[in-house]
């Protein structure tokens, strides 16, 4: 059942706020990791390499947590249960450079790996909360 980011809370993701993303490990064993995102419409839009620790959770489990904080006010964070109902490929090269203009002023990604593969992981929000 989908829920929705509050509006009072959207500018969260339009400041350099850093998503913290749990996954689960194939023994059921939480994974917790700093990424980037953003908000696109109704989904939460995080960006990985395939291959990573989280993209191989992430396509076993569909069902993640994510919180993100203010950087202007800690105290101030929406936390989201929810769902990955898309794993892409598409755009991903032009999203990783939107994000890298958003958290790092630079116009493209400087971490690239050779033969890196970068992927868009869009997440429903099935459970919202926020303090502050």
């Amino acid at each position: 059942m989908a829920a929705t980011i509050p509006d009072q809370y959207k500018d969260l993701f339009q400041k350099k706020a850093f998503c913290n993303l749990a996954t689960l490990m194939p023994d059921g064993r939480p994974q917790v990791s700093p990424v980037w995102c953003d908000l696109d419409g109704s989904t939460i839009r995080i960006n990985s390499a395939k291959g990573r620790v989280k993209d191989k959770n992430m396509r076993r489990n569909k069902k993640v947590a994510l919180s993100i904080f203010d950087p202007d006010n800690p105290y101030r964070h929406l936390a989201v249960q929810g769902e990955v109902v898309e794993i892409t490929e598409q755009g991903a090269d032009a999203h990783i450079d939107a994000l890298a203009k958003k958290y790092l002023g630079k116009d493209k990604y400087p971490f690239r790996q050779p033969g890196e593969v970068r992927v868009i992981y869009k997440i429903r929000p099935d459970h919202v909360s926020h303090v502050g």
